[in-house]
Protein backbone atom coordinates (compact mmCIF):
# COMPACT_ATOMS: atom_id res chain seq x y z
CA UNK A 1 0.00 0.00 0.00
CA UNK A 2 1.36 3.42 -0.98
CA UNK A 3 0.21 5.36 2.07
CA UNK A 4 -1.94 5.15 5.23
CA UNK A 5 -3.66 8.08 6.91
CA UNK A 6 -4.45 7.97 10.64
CA UNK A 7 -7.18 10.34 11.81
CA UNK A 8 -6.44 11.14 15.43
CA UNK A 9 -3.32 11.39 17.58
CA UNK A 10 -4.84 9.35 20.40
CA UNK A 11 -2.95 6.53 22.09
CA UNK A 12 -4.63 4.07 19.73
CA UNK A 13 -4.06 6.19 16.63
CA UNK A 14 -0.43 6.83 17.45
CA UNK A 15 0.19 3.14 18.14
CA UNK A 16 -1.38 2.00 14.87
CA UNK A 17 0.55 4.65 12.98
CA UNK A 18 3.81 3.52 14.54
CA UNK A 19 3.39 -0.21 13.90
CA UNK A 20 2.41 0.40 10.26
CA UNK A 21 5.28 2.84 9.72
CA UNK A 22 7.69 0.27 11.16
CA UNK A 23 6.90 -1.79 8.05
CA UNK A 24 8.21 1.13 5.94
CA UNK A 25 4.70 2.03 4.79
CA UNK A 26 4.32 5.84 4.63
CA UNK A 27 1.93 7.04 7.34
CA UNK A 28 0.47 10.51 7.90
CA UNK A 29 -1.28 11.20 11.20
CA UNK A 30 -3.89 13.96 11.19
CA UNK A 31 -3.61 16.27 14.20
CA UNK A 32 -6.27 18.71 15.33
CA UNK A 33 -4.24 21.91 15.05
CA UNK A 34 -1.06 23.23 13.42
CA UNK A 35 0.44 23.59 16.90
CA UNK A 36 -0.17 19.93 17.78
CA UNK A 37 1.16 18.83 14.40
CA UNK A 38 4.30 20.91 14.84
CA UNK A 39 4.97 19.62 18.35
CA UNK A 40 4.61 15.97 17.34
CA UNK A 41 6.85 16.47 14.32
CA UNK A 42 9.57 18.25 16.29
CA UNK A 43 9.52 15.79 19.22
CA UNK A 44 9.17 12.71 16.97
CA UNK A 45 7.10 11.03 19.65
CA UNK A 46 3.69 11.46 21.30
CA UNK A 47 4.99 12.52 24.71
CA UNK A 48 1.45 12.89 26.08
CA UNK A 49 0.17 9.38 25.35
CA UNK A 50 3.21 7.25 24.43
CA UNK A 51 6.28 8.92 25.93
CA UNK A 52 9.55 7.37 24.88
CA UNK A 53 8.17 5.53 21.84
CA UNK A 54 9.93 7.10 18.87
CA UNK A 55 8.22 7.71 15.52
CA UNK A 56 9.67 5.72 12.61
CA UNK A 57 11.09 7.79 9.76
CA UNK A 58 8.12 6.98 7.50
CA UNK A 59 5.60 8.53 9.91
CA UNK A 60 4.64 12.16 9.42
CA UNK A 61 2.09 14.44 11.09
CA UNK A 62 -0.20 16.97 9.34
CA UNK A 63 -3.12 19.16 10.35
CA UNK A 64 -4.75 19.51 6.93
CA UNK A 65 -7.14 16.67 5.95
CA UNK A 66 -6.32 17.11 2.27
CA UNK A 67 -2.62 16.62 2.94
CA UNK A 68 -3.14 13.65 5.26
CA UNK A 69 -5.56 11.81 3.01
CA UNK A 70 -4.06 12.55 -0.39
CA UNK A 71 -3.04 9.26 -2.00
CA UNK A 72 -4.02 7.18 1.04
CA UNK A 73 -5.06 3.61 0.34
CA UNK A 74 -6.38 3.28 3.89
CA UNK A 75 -7.67 5.79 6.43
CA UNK A 76 -7.83 4.76 10.09
CA UNK A 77 -10.17 6.63 12.41
CA UNK A 78 -8.83 6.45 15.95
CA UNK A 79 -10.80 9.15 17.75
CA UNK A 80 -13.18 8.97 20.74
CA UNK A 81 -16.75 8.00 19.86
CA UNK A 82 -18.00 11.35 21.17
CA UNK A 83 -16.12 13.24 18.46
CA UNK A 84 -16.29 10.54 15.79
CA UNK A 85 -19.11 12.06 13.74
CA UNK A 86 -17.54 15.54 13.76
CA UNK A 87 -14.23 14.08 12.60
CA UNK A 88 -15.89 12.26 9.71
CA UNK A 89 -17.54 15.49 8.64
CA UNK A 90 -14.15 17.21 8.79
CA UNK A 91 -12.43 14.85 6.35
CA UNK A 92 -15.22 13.40 4.20
CA UNK A 93 -14.61 15.78 1.32
CA UNK A 94 -10.96 14.71 1.08
CA UNK A 95 -11.39 10.95 0.95
CA UNK A 96 -11.27 8.88 -2.21
CA UNK A 97 -13.92 6.23 -2.85
CA UNK A 98 -11.22 3.60 -3.30
CA UNK A 99 -9.80 4.23 0.18
CA UNK A 100 -10.39 1.61 2.87
CA UNK A 101 -11.91 3.28 5.92
CA UNK A 102 -11.04 1.50 9.17
CA UNK A 103 -12.73 2.46 12.43
CA UNK A 104 -10.58 1.77 15.50
CA UNK A 105 -12.95 3.56 17.90
CA UNK A 106 -14.44 1.23 20.53
CA UNK A 107 -17.62 3.07 21.38
CA UNK A 108 -21.17 3.89 20.35
CA UNK A 109 -22.72 7.19 19.30
CA UNK A 110 -24.18 8.47 22.57
CA UNK A 111 -27.02 10.38 20.91
CA UNK A 112 -28.28 7.55 18.72
CA UNK A 113 -26.74 4.35 20.11
CA UNK A 114 -25.37 3.56 16.65
CA UNK A 115 -22.10 1.80 15.87
CA UNK A 116 -19.21 3.71 14.32
CA UNK A 117 -19.57 1.95 10.95
CA UNK A 118 -23.21 3.10 10.87
CA UNK A 119 -22.06 6.67 11.52
CA UNK A 120 -19.61 6.34 8.63
CA UNK A 121 -22.37 5.13 6.31
CA UNK A 122 -24.55 8.07 7.32
CA UNK A 123 -21.90 10.75 7.00
CA UNK A 124 -19.81 9.66 4.00
CA UNK A 125 -20.99 10.23 0.42
CA UNK A 126 -22.62 7.25 -1.35
CA UNK A 127 -20.20 4.66 -2.67
CA UNK A 128 -17.96 4.30 0.39
CA UNK A 129 -19.91 1.61 2.28
CA UNK A 130 -18.15 -1.34 0.62
CA UNK A 131 -14.78 -0.09 1.93
CA UNK A 132 -15.77 0.32 5.60
CA UNK A 133 -14.05 -1.91 8.18
CA UNK A 134 -13.83 -2.07 11.97
CA UNK A 135 -10.87 -3.05 14.16
CA UNK A 136 -11.29 -4.60 17.61
CA UNK A 137 -9.65 -7.06 19.98
CA UNK A 138 -7.48 -7.26 23.12
CA UNK A 139 -5.30 -4.36 22.02
CA UNK A 140 -3.84 -2.43 24.94
CA UNK A 141 -1.93 0.19 23.01
CA UNK A 142 1.23 0.48 25.10
CA UNK A 143 1.92 -3.26 24.87
CA UNK A 144 1.50 -3.19 21.09
CA UNK A 145 3.78 -0.17 20.75
CA UNK A 146 6.40 -2.00 22.82
CA UNK A 147 6.29 -4.92 20.39
CA UNK A 148 4.67 -7.42 22.75
CA UNK A 149 2.64 -10.18 21.02
CA UNK A 150 -1.00 -9.28 20.35
CA UNK A 151 -3.86 -10.22 18.05
CA UNK A 152 -6.84 -8.35 16.66
CA UNK A 153 -9.79 -8.65 14.27
CA UNK A 154 -10.64 -6.60 11.19
CA UNK A 155 -14.30 -6.92 10.24
CA UNK A 156 -16.13 -5.88 7.10
CA UNK A 157 -19.18 -7.00 5.16
CA UNK A 158 -16.81 -7.09 2.18
CA UNK A 159 -14.14 -9.76 2.79
CA UNK A 160 -11.80 -8.17 0.25
CA UNK A 161 -11.66 -4.89 2.18
CA UNK A 162 -10.92 -6.70 5.45
CA UNK A 163 -8.15 -8.69 3.80
CA UNK A 164 -6.52 -5.53 2.43
CA UNK A 165 -6.54 -3.98 5.91
CA UNK A 166 -5.21 -7.23 7.34
CA UNK A 167 -2.16 -7.08 5.06
CA UNK A 168 -1.36 -3.53 6.11
CA UNK A 169 -1.64 -4.19 9.86
CA UNK A 170 -0.11 -7.67 10.09
CA UNK A 171 3.38 -7.90 11.58
CA UNK A 172 5.49 -10.47 13.47
CA UNK A 173 4.17 -9.16 16.81
CA UNK A 174 0.65 -8.15 15.72
CA UNK A 175 -1.46 -10.98 14.29
CA UNK A 176 -4.62 -9.91 12.46
CA UNK A 177 -7.68 -12.04 11.72
CA UNK A 178 -10.65 -11.18 9.48
CA UNK A 179 -14.36 -11.49 10.23
CA UNK A 180 -17.49 -10.67 8.24
CA UNK A 181 -19.57 -9.97 11.36
CA UNK A 182 -18.93 -6.25 11.68
CA UNK A 183 -21.91 -5.84 14.03
CA UNK A 184 -20.54 -8.33 16.52
CA UNK A 185 -16.95 -7.09 16.32
CA UNK A 186 -17.98 -3.48 16.92
CA UNK A 187 -20.40 -4.29 19.73
CA UNK A 188 -17.91 -6.58 21.45
CA UNK A 189 -15.32 -3.81 21.50
CA UNK A 190 -17.75 -1.14 22.66
CA UNK A 191 -19.86 -2.99 25.23
CA UNK A 192 -16.91 -4.63 26.97
CA UNK A 193 -16.01 -1.17 28.30
CA UNK A 194 -19.27 -1.09 30.27
CA UNK A 195 -18.47 -4.44 31.86
CA UNK A 196 -14.90 -3.33 32.59
CA UNK A 197 -16.21 -0.46 34.71
CA UNK A 198 -17.97 -3.05 36.88
CA UNK A 199 -14.88 -5.29 37.02
CA UNK A 200 -12.95 -2.31 38.34
CA UNK A 201 -15.63 -1.79 40.97
CA UNK A 202 -15.34 -5.48 41.96
CA UNK A 203 -11.59 -5.07 42.44
CA UNK A 204 -12.01 -1.79 44.24
CA UNK A 205 -14.46 -3.34 46.69
CA UNK A 206 -12.23 -6.38 47.24
CA UNK A 207 -14.84 -8.90 46.13
CA UNK A 208 -12.28 -11.50 45.09
CA UNK A 209 -11.63 -13.66 42.05
CA UNK A 210 -14.83 -15.70 42.24
CA UNK A 211 -17.00 -12.61 42.21
CA UNK A 212 -15.01 -10.94 39.45
CA UNK A 213 -15.03 -14.08 37.29
CA UNK A 214 -18.78 -14.41 37.70
CA UNK A 215 -19.28 -10.75 36.86
CA UNK A 216 -17.15 -10.93 33.71
CA UNK A 217 -18.93 -14.08 32.55
CA UNK A 218 -22.38 -12.65 33.12
CA UNK A 219 -21.19 -9.48 31.42
CA UNK A 220 -20.24 -11.50 28.37
CA UNK A 221 -23.70 -13.09 28.39
CA UNK A 222 -25.26 -9.62 28.47
CA UNK A 223 -23.07 -8.41 25.59
CA UNK A 224 -23.97 -11.51 23.59
CA UNK A 225 -27.70 -11.14 24.29
CA UNK A 226 -27.71 -7.55 23.09
CA UNK A 227 -25.43 -8.30 20.15
CA UNK A 228 -27.55 -11.19 18.87
CA UNK A 229 -30.66 -9.02 19.07
CA UNK A 230 -28.83 -6.41 16.97
CA UNK A 231 -28.01 -8.99 14.28
CA UNK A 232 -24.58 -10.26 15.35
CA UNK A 233 -23.43 -13.87 15.37
CA UNK A 234 -23.14 -15.28 18.91
CA UNK A 235 -19.85 -17.00 18.06
CA UNK A 236 -18.17 -13.61 17.52
CA UNK A 237 -18.42 -12.90 21.24
CA UNK A 238 -16.39 -16.03 22.01
CA UNK A 239 -13.51 -14.65 19.92
CA UNK A 240 -10.90 -11.92 20.14
CA UNK A 241 -13.36 -9.03 19.79
CA UNK A 242 -15.57 -10.47 22.54
CA UNK A 243 -14.04 -12.65 25.22
CA UNK A 244 -10.47 -11.71 24.32
CA UNK A 245 -10.98 -7.97 24.63
CA UNK A 246 -13.13 -8.37 27.74
CA UNK A 247 -10.51 -10.44 29.58
CA UNK A 248 -7.68 -8.06 28.68
CA UNK A 249 -9.42 -4.89 29.79
CA UNK A 250 -10.99 -6.35 32.93
CA UNK A 251 -7.62 -7.67 34.12
CA UNK A 252 -5.16 -4.97 33.05
CA UNK A 253 -3.96 -2.00 35.06
CA UNK A 254 -3.51 -0.26 31.68
CA UNK A 255 -7.30 -0.17 31.21
CA UNK A 256 -8.73 3.29 31.76
CA UNK A 257 -12.26 1.90 32.26
CA UNK A 258 -11.02 -0.46 34.97
CA UNK A 259 -9.35 2.55 36.61
CA UNK A 260 -12.63 4.47 36.61
CA UNK A 261 -14.42 1.53 38.25
CA UNK A 262 -11.83 1.25 41.00
CA UNK A 263 -12.03 4.97 41.68
CA UNK A 264 -15.84 4.81 41.88
CA UNK A 265 -15.54 1.99 44.40
CA UNK A 266 -13.30 4.27 46.46
CA UNK A 267 -16.11 6.81 46.58
CA UNK A 268 -14.62 9.41 44.24
CA UNK A 269 -17.02 11.54 42.16
CA UNK A 270 -17.17 10.68 38.45
CA UNK A 271 -16.36 14.23 37.33
CA UNK A 272 -13.18 14.28 39.42
CA UNK A 273 -12.11 10.91 38.07
CA UNK A 274 -12.62 11.89 34.44
CA UNK A 275 -10.93 15.27 34.83
CA UNK A 276 -7.81 13.56 36.19
CA UNK A 277 -7.40 11.37 33.08
CA UNK A 278 -5.52 12.08 29.87
CA UNK A 279 -7.54 9.58 27.82
CA UNK A 280 -11.26 9.10 27.37
CA UNK A 281 -12.92 6.25 29.29
CA UNK A 282 -15.33 5.10 26.58
CA UNK A 283 -17.34 2.91 28.94
CA UNK A 284 -18.88 5.92 30.68
CA UNK A 285 -20.52 7.20 27.50
CA UNK A 286 -21.12 3.78 26.00
CA UNK A 287 -23.27 2.92 29.02
CA UNK A 288 -25.72 5.63 27.97
CA UNK A 289 -25.75 4.47 24.36
CA UNK A 290 -26.07 0.79 25.33
CA UNK A 291 -29.22 1.49 27.31
CA UNK A 292 -30.73 3.31 24.33
CA UNK A 293 -29.87 0.38 22.09
CA UNK A 294 -31.24 -2.17 24.55
CA UNK A 295 -34.49 -0.26 24.99
CA UNK A 296 -34.95 -0.04 21.23
CA UNK A 297 -34.39 -3.79 20.83
CA UNK A 298 -36.35 -4.82 23.92
CA UNK A 299 -33.34 -6.53 25.55
CA UNK A 300 -32.76 -6.80 29.29
CA UNK A 301 -29.32 -5.46 30.32
CA UNK A 302 -29.18 -5.45 34.14
CA UNK A 303 -25.42 -4.85 34.37
CA UNK A 304 -25.50 -1.86 32.01
CA UNK A 305 -28.51 -0.48 33.87
CA UNK A 306 -26.85 -0.86 37.27
CA UNK A 307 -23.68 0.74 35.88
CA UNK A 308 -25.70 3.70 34.62
CA UNK A 309 -27.24 4.10 38.08
CA UNK A 310 -23.79 4.16 39.68
CA UNK A 311 -22.39 6.60 37.13
CA UNK A 312 -25.25 9.07 36.86
CA UNK A 313 -27.96 8.36 39.44
CA UNK A 314 -26.09 8.23 42.73
CA UNK A 315 -26.41 4.50 43.41
CA UNK A 316 -23.66 3.24 45.72
CA UNK A 317 -21.47 0.56 44.10
CA UNK A 318 -22.03 -1.92 46.98
CA UNK A 319 -25.78 -1.50 46.65
CA UNK A 320 -25.57 -2.02 42.88
CA UNK A 321 -23.77 -5.34 43.41
CA UNK A 322 -26.30 -6.38 46.06
CA UNK A 323 -29.20 -5.66 43.70
CA UNK A 324 -27.58 -7.66 40.87
CA UNK A 325 -27.01 -10.59 43.24
CA UNK A 326 -30.61 -10.40 44.42
CA UNK A 327 -32.26 -10.69 41.01
CA UNK A 328 -34.70 -13.60 40.50
CA UNK A 329 -33.09 -16.95 39.52
CA UNK A 330 -33.05 -17.91 35.85
CA UNK A 331 -31.40 -20.20 33.28
CA UNK A 332 -27.80 -19.32 32.41
CA UNK A 333 -28.36 -18.76 28.68
CA UNK A 334 -31.80 -17.17 28.86
CA UNK A 335 -32.34 -14.68 26.05
CA UNK A 336 -29.56 -16.09 23.86
CA UNK A 337 -30.67 -18.47 21.11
Amino acid sequence: MEKVAVIGTTTCGTTLGIIIARKNIPVTMLARTPQESGELESQRQNSRFLPGVEFPESLRVAHDPEEALYGAGMAILAVPSGSFRDNVRRFRGAIDRRTIILSASKGLDMETGKRMSQVLEEELPPGHSSRICALSGPNLALEIAEGKPASTVVASRQPGAAMEAQKVLMSPSFRVYTNEDIIGVELGGALKNVITLGAGICDGLGYGDNGKAAFITRGLAEITRLGVAAGASPITFAGLAGLGDLVATCASLLSRNHFVGQQLADGKPLEDILSSMKNVAEGVYTTVAALKMAEGLGVEVPIARATHQVLFEGLEPRQAVAELMGRPPRAEWEGIS
